[in-house]
């Protein structure tokens, strides 16, 4: 077993060898990462993971290209790929149905899987979510245009926190040494090259697609998120039928960290509660 955290179980997941964390018993619940630099499901997932095992089956996969998972020559990352990639995961656990949290990009994958498999997946959780069409913010663009060195990670991580308490030289350090890891930047770079804003809009699903979705769904947005615009969530709010939207107020891009608590009780009651 590693010593370090972000490395947990590996399976195959659609040819991937993906890194994935499982952890407690009941209904299972994917949680999908967002796209920073160095990012892995454990960076993302390590103050909710315990919280939510403690009532559901928290899955938290590596996505291809992203932490710990394979990163395969000439692959093509696209949402399609990632899409197949987290249905080979479920086939692969033998599990039929389970909720997806997406954050940020992972929102963006969790509304296409709900789009294209809407048999597999039971309640959505979309937080800072990508998906639906909007011009890139400044912040978007200087986080997927992320060159390494300690001081540009400072700098994102400012964009990324509203509380700059957070943004520790420590926690700078930590994720500045995870995105140089090999391969990592490599992969990262190769995904989101200039001119950015056409990624923003490969990851958007067609609006009539969103719009039929029958899927509960909890939207949760920063009021103050400088990377993925709040207007998204009202959007989201307004296509999706059977939807509902908390905004935290003096909240980043990192809802689940700055307001964890909040956060997973938030995503627990509303995942536990009756249809």
């Amino acid at each position: 077993m590693s010593s370090n955290p972000e490395i947990a179980q590996s399976i195959q997941a659609a040819g991937i060898a993906t890194n994935y964390h499982d952890q407690g018993r009941g209904e299972p619940v994917l949680l999908i990462h967002g796209s920073g630099p160095g990012v892995s499901a454990w960076a993302n997932w390590r103050l909710s993971l315990p919280v939510l095992s403690q009532n559901f089956r928290v899955i938290a996969p590596d996505m291809a290209g992203f932490g710990f998972s394979e990163r395969p020559a000439n692959y093509q990352y696209s949402m399609e790929n990632w899409v197949t990639q987290a249905v080979g995961l479920l086939d692969a656990l033998n599990i039929t149905k389970a909720s997806v949290v997406g954050n940020s990009f992972g929102g963006a994958l969790a509304l296409a899987l709900a789009i294209r498999h809407p048999e597999r997946v039971n309640k959505l959780v979309l937080m800072g979510s990508v998906g639906v069409p909007f011009k890139i913010t400044e912040g978007l663009d200087r986080v997927w245009g992320y060159q390494p060195s300690l001081e540009a990670m400072k700098s994102l991580l400012d964009i990324f926190a509203y509380n700059r308490a957070l943004v520790t030289d420590e926690l700078a350090e930590l994720r500045y040494q995870a995105s140089i890891r090999p391969g990592f930047q490599e992969s990262f770079a190769a995904m989101f090259p200039a001119p950015r804003q056409r990624w923003v809009d490969a990851m958007a699903s067609a609006l009539a697609d969103i719009r039929a979705l029958s899927h509960h769904t909890l939207i949760i947005h920063g009021r103050d998120d400088q990377v993925i615009p709040l207007q998204n969530a009202y959007q989201l709010l307004d296509l999706i039928e059977q939807a509902e939207l908390h905004v935290f107020g003096q909240c980043g891009h990192w809802t689940q960290i700055e307001h964890a608590t909040a956060f997973n009780r938030l995503v627990g009651d509303f995942l536990q509660a009756a249809d």
